[in-house]
């Protein structure tokens, strides 16, 4: 009996130790791993079709920006944040698309950037692009994927989607700024960028999101842009969250109507 209830607990123990690490340790493997090039410049990338994938037809397009934190050359940290949302079976039945994770290489940005920080580091002045500068490479080469893919038709043109969060929420406003016309509707979370860029992409409906408590991208940087576009008469919903803080992107990922919302805009 004592052999017995010794394996039980060993079971369990096992079963809760597989179940932690699935939670922690997601299977991206439906992502397949790709590179596109251009001029010599590399942007890595991992990719989820859609279900049922006719190559007949093209379909929508989200691409997500990451932070700065999964800044690599491992092509599979960009992943961490978002990459299970899209992995929902009931969501890639109902929504079925193309998903884009690009990864940004360690010290660059999406966008074009200056930032001056204390001697501790923290970022105490940002100045952002008017979109009208040299575009950062990374940024433009997720232009030109996008590019690639709606003129081999596996993309639809009227359906792409952009979002981001943190680094990748000023990459999101930055591409916004520069090929309004590309994109169908966005969602930047905690971002931050060149509010007088808002007329630019006025008529791109936007979702945006942010921590009330953010001590990393002031809420400002949300707020003023939600505060531009509805003087604008822009189409703009925003989500504030009281006490959270930087993270704000996992309250976003849980927004019931968030995909319904950004597919339900079409160009």
């Amino acid at each position: 009996m004592k052999i017995l209830r010794a394996l039980a607990v060993l079971l369990i123990i096992q079963f809760f130790c597989s179940y932690a690490h699935a939670q922690t340790n997601p299977d991206f493997s439906a992502y397949s791993y790709e590179t596109f090039i251009h001029n010599g410049d590399t942007l890595e990338y991992r990719m989820l079709q859609p279900v049922g994938y006719d190559s007949q037809k093209p379909y929508p397009l989200i691409v997500f920006l990451h932070g700065s934190g999964e800044r690599g050359t491992d092509n599979a940290a960009q992943l961490l944040h978002g990459g299970s949302l899209f992995l929902k079976d009931s969501l890639r039945q109902r929504f079925p698309s193309f998903v884009i994770f690009p990864q940004c290489p360690p010290d660059s940005m999406w966008a074009s950037m200056k930032v001056t920080r204390d001697s501790t580091g923290k970022a105490i002045k940002r100045e952002f692009s008017d979109g009208t500068d040299r575009q950062s490479t990374p940024g433009l080469l997720v232009k030109l994927l996008v590019d690639s893919l709606i003129k081999i038709e596996k993309v639809n043109s009227k359906q792409v989607y952009l979002g981001g969060l943190s680094l990748g929420g000023i990459g999101t406003y930055d591409l916004l700024a520069r090929y309004p016309k590309m994109w169908a509707a966005a969602f930047p979370i905690c971002g931050i960028g060149n509010v007088s860029t808002a007329a630019k992409f006025a008529k791109v409906p936007l979702w945006i999101f942010h921590g009330g408590a953010d001590n990393v991208v002031p809420v400002s940087g949300s707020r003023d842009y939600v505060e531009a576009l509805k003087k604008l008469k822009a189409k703009v919903k925003y989500s504030e969250y009281p006490g959270v803080g930087h993270n704000s992107w996992d309250n976003a990922f849980a927004e019931p109507e968030l995909l319904p919302w950004l597919f339900s805009h079409k160009k």
